[in-house]
């Protein structure tokens, strides 16, 4: 039988398979001949086998998910109140789905199986595609990087999950450090090195966020920029209805990474709607802040601090906040209520 019919006949058996059970067979069998083709040095079959395994662990996680879903469904429907009463009409029997422990699936396996589900199929397919065409590179560097993005759809989903409500009301000052995409990534990081700490978003959604309706008539916008962003930071001013004025500068302790130049600064850029008076000559600071790096993309708070003796009875607002502060209100996934 050649390579090409046994992948197809794997693939079938495979979109045929409807329980734990079955899918895990073919995973184990899978698993079989990818180590017998590696023995017998036949990079093809190896590559092919790698695959369906892949494939079938991914939809393993698929079933196991669905199970814990029918399980709680059928839970709560043998304890509904009336049930089982002499007399009534019995339910069909449904035929149980086995356990894992009786499918032969410890928790590893099932951990693995449910990151791999939690993958977006268009991830999936694009990954495996491209891990197929560089197969002689990548060698089984694809099932890391797949766990690695089912981490990071689980993580982006759970974060998701806490994303306040667009804030209401209407507020003079406003403080964002969004989360950029970065398309180059910095040296000796990969591309996904940014998205291994937070889930970032694209020029065109930041600009889409309504900023300007939450905005006074009159208002200030601090605006966190890098030096790969700031032509961006300069468009997401204007989409978010603000002009620009001028910036200040933070002076890290320590020097970063980069192409051309190694960083230890960020901008703070800082713009203008309507006609806010500027603040007293007394809080007008040193455009220069000179402060330690904390954790990765965090700011230091004395900018919260300078923000505040410049329009100290002004109400504020962070966007993309980590935590709240006292006399802001916050919004973003990582603040906490």
């Amino acid at each position: 039988m050649s390579n090409l019919v046994k992948y197809d006949a794997a693939c079938r058996a495979l979109a045929a398979a409807k329980s734990v059970d079955e899918v895990k067979d073919i995973r184990d069998k899978a698993e079989a001949m990818r180590a017998y083709a590696k023995q017998a040095k036949n990079k093809a079959l190896e590559v092919d086998a790698a695959e369906i395994r892949m494939r079938a662990e991914r939809r393993l996680g698929e079933l196991i998910q669905a199970q814990k879903e029918t399980v709680g469904l059928q839970a709560g429907a043998r304890g509904r109140k009336g049930g089982g009463t002499r007399g009534s009409r019995k339910e069909p029997q449904v035929k149980q789905q086995p356990t894992l422990k009786e499918a032969g699936i410890d928790k590893k396996l099932s951990s693995r199986a449910q990151r791999l589900a939690a993958v977006p199929e268009k991830q999936f397919e694009g990954m495996l595609g491209e891990w197929r065409e560089n197969v002689a590179k990548e060698g089984e560097r694809v099932t890391t990087r797949l766990l690695r993005a089912g981490d990071h759809a689980a993580r982006d989903k759970k974060l998701a999950s806490k994303v306040l409500a667009w804030p209401r009301g209407k507020f003079p000052i406003l403080y964002a450090d969004p989360p950029w995409r970065y398309e180059n990534p910095p040296i000796g990081a990969s591309n996904r090195a940014v998205e291994n700490k937070y889930p970032t978003m694209t020029l065109e959604e930041i600009c889409a966020l309504p900023v300007s309706d939450i905005a006074t008539p009159d208002a200030m916008l601090y605006l966190w920029a890098t030096a790969p962003k700031l032509a961006e930071c300069m468009e997401v001013i204007t989409a978010w209805g603000f002009i620009y004025r001028t910036c200040m500068v933070w002076v890290k302790d320590k020097i970063g990474m980069g192409y051309h130049v190694r960083n230890q600064h960020e901008i703070l850029l800082i713009a203008k709607r309507g006609e806010l008076p500027p603040p007293p000559e007394s809080e007008r600071c040193s455009s220069v802040v000179h402060a330690k790096r904390g954790k990765h993309s965090e700011k230091p708070d004395k900018f919260y601090g300078i923000i505040e003796r410049m329009y100290p009875s002004l109400d504020k607002i962070e966007l993309f906040a980590r935590a709240p502060r006292k006399g802001w209100v916050a919004w973003g996934n990582q603040a906490e209520k």
